[in-house]
């Protein structure tokens, strides 16, 4: 086997995770489930669709693929929400992915974000071996010291692979809220008001 890097990878990314021993691991893998790792259809499994995928799906641990998040003079405080942000992450325990959708509110302070950085943000947190639950905490709390913000709610509705395709074999929607500060009454009822407004649409 050689341990050549794939030809696509960026420098930047091949020092970001160990190429040789992934592409040691994917064979080993393989191997054990009866396949052979140096056939037509898996030579490049192994060496580089495998290992280039989980380097992309694993950005979330590396501070160096964290968004910078560019602000701007708020001229309101009135709370930001924003909906629909379609989430993919892996589950920690059986490598499968869980996917969904991601909505969140946060009310500025001094300043707000672009909107396209929340989403990228998300993206961003979500690229790890995690739980829906701390996922869903991690956005919250890494938000709220990132924007300086006195409030976030985040909601995250998920379907897991891990139940669909093994175990129970059903698929199923896990809802897991987090609140990073102390939102009122009123901004947790305009929070949901705006999820139930997206229902319809999707």
């Amino acid at each position: 086997m050689t341990s050549t890097h794939s030809q696509f990878a960026t420098d930047e990314v091949e020092s970001d995770i160990d190429y040789e021993k992934a592409q040691r691991g994917v064979r080993l893998l393989l191997e054990a489930v009866g396949e052979d790792p140096d056939s037509d259809a898996l030579a490049e499994t192994c060496q580089r669709r495998v290992p280039d995928t989980f380097a992309t799906l694993t950005e979330g641990q590396r501070e160096a693929a964290k968004p910078t998040m560019r602000t701007f003079d708020a001229e309101t405080t009135d709370l930001v929400v924003k909906t629909g942000i379609p989430v993919y992450s892996l589950c920690e325990h059986h490598l499968l992915p869980f996917f969904g959708t991601v909505h969140l509110a946060y009310q500025p302070t001094d300043e707000v974000v672009g909107l396209s950085k929340l989403t990228r943000y998300v993206r961003w947190q979500s690229r790890q071996l995690t739980m829906q639950e701390r996922l869903t905490n991690d956005i919250a709390s890494g938000l709220k010291e990132e924007l300086n913000a006195d409030t976030v709610l985040v909601e995250v509705n998920a379907t897991h692979l891990c139940e669909a395709m093994r175990g129970v074999e059903t698929e199923s929607t896990t809802t897991t809220r987090a609140t990073a500060g102390e939102p009122t009454a009123a901004e947790r009822e305009r929070f949901q008001a705006a999820i139930k407004g997206t229902e319809g649409q999707r």
